[in-house]
Formats: structure tokens, C-alpha cells, sequence
């Protein structure tokens, strides 16, 4: 848990899948989970029902998840993991550095006696400081001396790497000033959408009650925040319009920083975060800065103190004692994604000590639970995949030769991390309590505000990882080029080096042919081999991609997800491209890697069967109402279902393994069939 989190430009994209274990002798095994099917459906009418239906019959979503599939039977087996791990040094009278750090951040989380009997005494001071701003001068000093410790208010400064000079680190400056999941939450007219605007006005309402305000008084903050927060929500870029790169990059120097919000002291502000005066700041949303700074001249003062409150009431409360803690759990897990039933409190202390000291306990995951073997098979596999596209963008009909020649040589620049990172982060100035949880996490909140401050003006490291090892998940870093893989999803059933070869790359294969998609997708394909935001197209080929692209935003637009919902397709393009041509190479690297023999026949199933069902069985998840709602408002990847069917409605490969024919459900029209390369 986090004292504070920022809104930068959302340019890692994510997805996840990997691997573990060594080879052993014997006959190989299937790598599907026949248990898992339900064969009295017809693979061509719901090939989702038919590799995962029977699993997920017997498999309810659990009342501590939002969702529930095969991503997260295997995250909750990691967290058991950790568990055990955390526990033992927690446990050590001897543990010293970061053994005796992470054992007492965790244990300091457990102990939620100590943590109740401390109330609300924690965030008094900081309520105090918030109470003592008497005038505008000194709002204006209030924000710039917390923008190191705890930036509570509208603007926040923090690192990026410059995204047209990939290799150097400058300031960004965001607006990070709303609540609410997205900003159409403020404005959208459904139903469903009023009905969380009402929870919430009810939720900020309640907070603010725990602080002892009265029911008149608590009624009238609730309406400050939402007021204030609607007014700044106008002004911020869709979702969508985040996807664009280029509505994110607006590099000025200090001065144009000031004269684009003038009611903030920006030099002090610089000068407190020991930022050179002469660093280029990429201000992410001009529009809603300029919004902020009328507002902090014309709101009254008393509402923007409410405001701060509520953000210091909302960031804290996890660290918080139960009323707190139960009050947050029931806006941002019950309301907003169905989820009723908090997590066990080891499972929230190991959630947290992995955000918070995930290197020190990322050491102690691979040591224990990520053999070698995996390393090197993975790094075999991403050579694969990487040949297998490689000939997709040489074979492309399309592409002109000055795009194909940039197209291979981004290829050729895809930096490939596995399991973990080479360079673990140093958590020695971190002073962490056995018997004071808030502390442990204000400390860990200033490390690492500190940390990323640091690295502005420096090169950007490449060594840095957007992921702990534990992670169930990987992803692609546009202006790194690079895709990543933590050693948490090196395991079956995504990666099984016992099982045949169209499993691992039906699975694993399709991942890590997603991710190098990613490269090429509407966000990827902006930047080019080196990570920076540069046009290497021909107008010719952009608007050729573009017309593929929109294939793929038309088919996600059609499909009803059920009551009524739909995805919105110029959201969750880049991962429907990711997926499309990740399946597409993977299946070629696995024919290629048959050498022309026949792949056999194992549990009844070829090995283009197999490969599919593998595929298929990734996606198996299931979702309360309220979390699909949220998913497909915010969430630029697809629902997992519609990951698996919308996919291979696309691919003559699939419908060739499973004989499906024209009119089949699990069949697009040729005309409408999508494909990229």
C-alpha cells in the first residue's frame, strides 16, 4: 500500500504470462487440463465454453476476488509462497538487512491490535498542517513543501523518461486530483454510473465522520470533494485519448511550467525536490493544469482544505485502523468491483510488502521457487517467437521496404528480461518498525518518492524493472523496447517443460508473441527501435495500419458482452492487436519448430488442437457484475473471455484444427476477418 500513487503517462502496457521446471524422461504429457473442458459444447460454437466451461462451473468466483481464473490460482499460490517466506523471516531473531526489513514491515502489518489502538492519531499532524493553512500564500507553501513527502495535493512531480530522448530521465508534471476510476465517472448519466456517484458521496460522507465531523458538516465535504473533483474531471483526457502518445508530451522548460499555472510557487516546489532549475518538465495534461490553477485562485480556501483532507483520509486508510480500513474496503472493493469479503490479513501484509519491499522479497522467491532451467528454456522461446515475427514482417505484403526495414531492426532491438532483475534495488536507508505500521509505510512512501525523483537528469536505467518476481503477469515498455517476464508466471499452466511443445506454445508462446506485439500496436508502433516517440512509417503503411487497426476496434465494438455492455474498441485495440498477433507467431514458431514432421497425437487431441486449447485455457476467468462494468469502462484489455473467442474468430489456422465452417459462431466472414501482417 502506497501513501500516495500519480497519474504519469501510461506507457508500459501489460499483459502476462510464463514459466518453470526442468525436463524430466519419460513420455511427454498433453499440457491440457481435460477436467478443465466441457465437451458437450462444440468447439466451434464457444471454443471459451468448450476448453474452460466445466472448470469454471465448479470453480465459483470467490467473495474475496472480483474475478477468478487461471491468473489468479496461480497468484494466490505465489502469495502462499510469500507467505511462507515472510513468515520465516519475520520469524528470525537473527534476520538482518533486508531479511530483518521485510520481516518486520510484515509483522508490523499483522499486528492489527496495535494498529487499531493507534486510531486516528496517525494522520492527526497531517490534519493539523491542513487545518493551520490560513490564506492563500499559505496553500501555496502548503503545496510545495509536501510534494516530496506526501503530494496530496492537484499536481504532482515525479521522473519519466523523455519520451522522444528514450535514454534520458526529465521531470513530469501530472494532474492527479480525482477519485473516481475514470473521468466519465463524474459524467456519465447511466444508472449504475449515478448510483456509484451517490455510494461515493455517501463513502466521503462516512470518512470524514470517523475524523469526528458532524453529520451536517461531513454531508457538506462530501459535496466540496465531489464538486471540486467534477469540475477538474472536465478538462482530463479520456481513457482513450490517453492511448495517444503524443496528447501526453508537452516538454517546456520551468517558466513555461509557471506561466501555465501561476498560482503554483514553482521554483521553490523544484528547489525542495532538489531538481535543477534548467530541467525539462513534459506537463502530460495542459489543460486540466490550467483548470487547477483557476481554481486555485477562484474556489474558497475552506473547500480546497476539505478537499486535502479527504485525499490524506482516502490515500491512508488501508494504513489505518478497521473503521478506516472497512469504510475504504467497502467504496473501492464492494461498490465499485462486487467483492464482498476482505482478504485474510496475511494476504494483505504479503500484497503489501510486495509493493513495498518487492526486491527484498523478490530475492528470496527466486531463490527458492525459480530454477534456472526456466530461464534458459524462456530465453529459447523468445528467440522463437522472435524469428517466427521476424519472417511474419518480412513476408508482410503490405509494408513498404523502408517500414519493413525500421519494423525489423525495432524487432531486432526488443530487449528481453526474464525472471528478474540484474540489479536489485537498495533498501538500506529505509528505517522500518516492527510495532509501527504507518511509519513503515510513510518510510517506504518517502524512499521511494526519493528514489524516482533521483533519477531525473540521469540516463534512464535499463536495468529497472516495472514488475516484482512474484507477479503473475509480463509486459512491454514502449520507450524502453523491452519485454519482461517475472519469474512468477514461469509456471504451469502457462509455461510446463514436462508437457509437449503445443501446449508451452499455445500458452507461454502466444504471451510472449503478445508482448512483441505490443511493439507494433496503436501505442508501440508511435516509437522506434531505440524507445523514442518518432514516425517510422510511410503515410502509406500508417493509414494501412490504421485500417487494420480499425478492424479489430469494430469487431470488440459489436460484441455484447451480456446486459446490454460492450467493450469500447478504440480502448482495448492495442491488446486485441497484441493478441491476435501473438497467437499468429506463436503458431508459427510452433509449426517451424516441428522441423516438417507430424506433431502426435496425445489425449486425443492433434497438436494444432492442442496448441488452441492451451491458448484458450489461459483466458479462463469468470467476473462479478460490478467488476466487468468497471473493466470495460477503464480497462484497455479486453475480457478474458472475449480474448480467447474474439482471437480466434480471426484465424483460418484454428478454424482448420477444429473443422469449423462458414456460419459457425467461432467463424468471422472473411470479409470481416482481421489480421494484421
Amino acid at each position: 500500500m502506497k501513501l500516495h500513487s500519480f497519474i504519469v503517462p501510461a506507457l508500459t502496457l501489460c499483459v502476462g504470462v510464463l514459466a518453470q521446471q526442468a525436463p524430466q524422461s519419460g513420455p511427454l504429457k498433453s499440457g491440457i487440463d481435460r477436467e478443465a473442458m466441457d465437451t458437450s459444447c462444440k468447439p466451434c460454437d464457444d471454443f471459451f465454453r468448450f476448453v474452460n466451461g466445466t472448470w469454471l462451473d465448479k470453480n465459483p468466483i470467490p467473495k474475496r476476488f472480483a474475478d477468478y481464473g487461471t491468473f489468479r490460482v496461480l497468484s494466490e499460490a505465489n502469495r502462499e509462497r510469500t507467505r511462507v517466506l515472510l513468515e520465516s523471516v519475520a520469524n528470525d531473531a537473527n534476520a538482518t538487512g533486508d531479511a530483518k526489513r521485510l520481516g518486520d514491515y510484515y509483522a508490523s502489518c499483522i499486528d492489527t491490535a496495535a494498529i487499531d489502538a493507534a486510531g486516528r492519531k496517525p494522520v492527526d499532524p497531517y490534519l493539523a498542517r491542513i487545518d493551520a493553512i490560513r490564506d492563500q500564500a499559505g496553500l501555496k507553501a502548503y503545496l510545495a513543501e509536501t510534494q516530496r513527502e506526501l503530494p496530496l495535493g492537484p499536481y504532482v512531480v515525479a521522473s519519466s523518461p523523455d519520451l522522444k530522448d528514450a535514454n534520458t530521465t526529465i521531470a513530469v508534471l501530472a494532474v492527479n486530483a480525482t477519485s473516481l476510476p475514470e473521468r466519465d465517472y463524474y459524467f456519465n448519466a447511466d444508472e449504475k454510473t449515478k448510483k456509484i456517484r451517490e455510494e461515493f458521496l455517501k463513502h466521503v460522507e462516512r470518512m470524514f465522520g470517523l475524523i469526528g465531523d458532524t453529520p451536517e458538516r461531513s454531508a457538506a465535504a462530501a459535496k466540496t470533494v465531489l464538486s471540486l473533483e467534477t469540475a477538474i474531471a472536465q478538462k482530463q483526457l479520456t481513457n482513450i485519448e490517453r492511448r495517444n502518445p503524443y496528447n501526453l508530451y508537452h516538454k517546456m522548460d520551468v517558466a513555461g511550467v509557471a506561466q501555465l499555472a501561476p498560482e503554483i510557487d514553482w521554483k521553490l516546489i523544484f528547489r525542495n525536490l532538489e531538481i535543477p532549475g534548467s530541467t525539462a518538465i513534459n506537463v502530460t495534461e495542459p489543460e486540466a493544469a490550467k483548470t487547477v490553477n483557476a481554481m486555485l485562485a477562484s474556489t474558497p480556501l475552506d473547500e480546497w482544505k476539505t478537499w486535502l483532507k479527504w485525499r490524506l483520509l482516502n490515500a491512508t486508510a488501508p494504513a489505518l485502523s478497521k473503521p478506516f480500513r472497512d469504510e475504504s474496503f467497502y467504496f473501492r472493493s464492494t461498490v465499485l468491483t462486487g467483492v464482498t469479503e476482505q482478504l485474510p490479513r496475511w494476504q494483505t501484509c504479503a500484497n503489501a510488502a510486495d509493493s513495498s519491499l518487492g526486491d527484498a522479497l523478490g530475492q528470496l522467491f527466486v531463490a527458492k521457487h525459480f530454477p534456472p532451467q526456466a530461464k534458459k528454456r524462456m530465453q529459447e522461446l523468445v528467440e522463437n517467437l522472435r524469428a517466427a515475427l521476424g519472417e511474419e514482417l518480412e513476408n508482410s505484403t503490405w509494408l513498404s521496404p523502408e517500414t519493413r526495414k525500421n519494423a525489423l531492426a525495432k524487432l531486432k532491438a526488443f530487449t528481453p528480461k526474464i525472471g528478474y532483475t540484474d540489479k536489485w534495488k537498495d533498501y538500506s536507508a529505509i528505517k522500518i518498525s516492527r510495532t509501527n505500521y504507518f511509519e513503515n509505510v510513510r518510510a517506504v512512501s518517502n524512499w521511494a518518492r526519493t528514489f524516482n525523483l533521483q533519477k531525473i537528469g540521469k540516463p534512464v536505467d535499463r536495468t529497472e524493472w516495472g514488475m516484482t518476481p512474484p507477479t503473475v503477469n509480463a509486459y512491454y515498455s514502449p520507450v524502453r523496447n523491452e519485454i519482461a517476464f517475472p519469474a512468477g508466471i514461469l509456471q504451469p499452466p502457462f509455461f510446463d517443460m514436462e508437457a509437449d511443445d503445443a501446449a508451452n506454445y499455445g500458452a507461454i508462446g502466444a504471451v510472449i508473441g503478445h508482448e512483441m506485439g505490443h511493439g507494433f500496436d496503436d501505442q508501440g508502433s508511435r516509437f522506434d527501435a531505440q524507445g523514442n516517440l518518432k514516425n517510422w512509417w510511410t503515410d502509406a503503411d500508417r493509414k494501412e495500419f490504421e485500417k487494420r487497426a480499425a478492424c479489430v476496434i469494430e469487431q470488440f465494438d459489436s460484441i455484447d458482452v451480456g446486459d446490454g455492455l460492450r467493450h469500447k474498441g478504440k480502448l482495448v485495440v492495442g491488446e486485441g492487436l497484441g493478441d491476435l498477433g501473438g497467437v499468429t507467431v506463436a503458431y508459427k514458431a510452433y509449426k517451424r519448430s516441428l522441423n516438417g514432421k507430424e506433431a502426435p497425437v496425445i489425449d486425443g487431441f492433434t497438436g494444432d488442437q492442442r496448441f488452441f486449447i492451451a491458448f484458450a485455457r489461459v483466458w479462463a476467468r469468470a467476473h462479478t457484475p460490478e467488476d466487468l462494468r468497471l473493466r470495460l469502462n477503464t480497462d484497455p484489455h479486453p475480457i478474458a473471455k472475449w480474448r480467447a473467442i474474439g482471437t480466434l474468430q480471426n484465424v483460418p489456422e484454428f478454424h482448420k484444427a477444429f473443422s469449423c465452417k462458414q456460419g459457425d459462431f467461432m467463424v468471422r466472414p472473411p470479409e470481416k476477418r482481421c489480421r494484421l501482417w
